[in-house]
């Protein structure tokens, strides 16, 4: 077993940052004002069926003020509680950050990366808003600074896609991978564990396929969050959507964990949602317990990533090969 940092069986974002940049990093979400194809019509209207009208950056402190203003509230936040950081990596967070002209995207993306202590760039998008003229930026910047290119996936299933209105397939995320990993992009793919009509047997599926199709470098596992004033609010009230109890979480997880490569790096195995718009499941509200809860449950399987790495012929959980 390999031997991961901070007392992990897996291998964190945290303990990357610590071996690229020999320290801790803070990576700073801000907004820059970016809409999606499947909220503006583009290709679809309404956006993902999860999603509240905030988008992703319901944390953010203050999406409203131009970046470099976000950018300073956010650390001056965060040093409150570790003032001794120095570097940062800049999260462009909120909705889809490469869908407009790439000369608006250069214009937006520039006015952070000369900030005093940035490092690196992490990007959050779409598969289907990566044409090749911001390929070829996003390849020049991976040239100039860190990077992570955020791919959001959620699931690799066709139906579930068109049930949560995500207005993209399958193959345009495997496309969009193999584009951005010719110029040697780092790529890191989001998967929800939890949206409507899954079985635990899918959402490891989702897991199994995106590490043998897809040459990826950081994986984000979340929690469906029901929030409120979602149209996924119609899917829990006629019983098309079950939330996930706390235990089924942390199996599936933990399952998901035993066939990822080790050198695969774990961006997230849970996220934040206000407390104030959440309806459930309300147990996820207690981060670190579920975290603890992920390790204590590895420790008692003897377990920990890449346990059945999947690219050397690991099998994985049995129940994958029946789907």
């Amino acid at each position: 077993m390999t031997v991961f940092a901070e007392n992990k069986r897996y291998y964190s974002l945290n303990q990357a940052y610590r071996e690229t940049f020999g320290g801790k990093i803070f990576k700073v979400p801000v907004d820059a004002g970016f809409d999606c194809p499947n909220r503006d019509g583009t290709v679809a209207k309404g956006g993902c069926t999860f999603c509240s009208v905030s988008g992703s950056g319901d944390m953010i402190v203050a999406p409203s003020e131009p970046l470099p203003v976000q950018f300073q509230k956010e650390i001056d936040m965060m040093h409150q509680k570790w003032p001794g950081v120095e570097q940062y990596i800049v999260y462009f967070q909120n909705f889809t950050n490469t869908h407009a002209p790439v000369e608006v995207i250069k214009e937006r993306f520039e006015q952070v990366v000369n900030l005093p202590g940035v490092v690196g760039l992490s990007v959050g998008t779409r598969p289907d808003c990566l044409p090749p003229e911001v390929v070829d930026y996003l390849a020049q910047l991976n040239e100039r600074l860190y990077l992570w290119v955020e791919l959001g996936l959620q699931s690799t299933f066709e139906a579930t896609g068109e049930l949560i209105n995500r207005a993209h397939d399958y193959q345009t995320y495997l496309d969009a991978v193999a584009n951005l990993r010719k110029h040697k992009i780092q790529v890191c793919t989001h998967l929800i564990n939890g949206l409507p009509g899954e079985s635990l047997e899918m959402m490891r599926e989702n897991v199994r396929r995106v590490i043998l199709d897809s040459d990826i470098q950081g994986i984000k596992l979340h929690l469906l969050h029901l929030m409120r004033n979602t149209k996924m609010l119609r899917d829990y009230h006629e019983g098309r959507l079950q939330l996930m109890s706390r235990k089924d979480y942390v199996d599936v997880i933990c399952d998901q964990l035993e066939m990822i490569p080790q050198e695969i790096i774990i961006h997230r195995l849970t996220g934040d949602a206000p407390w104030d718009s959440l309806v459930g499941p309300k147990w996820s509200l207690k981060k670190w317990e579920v975290l603890n809860a992920i390790d204590e449950e590895l420790l008692r399987r003897d377990s920990y990533q890449g346990k059945f790495d999947l690219r050397k012929g690991g099998v994985g959980h049995a129940k994958c090969a029946s789907l």
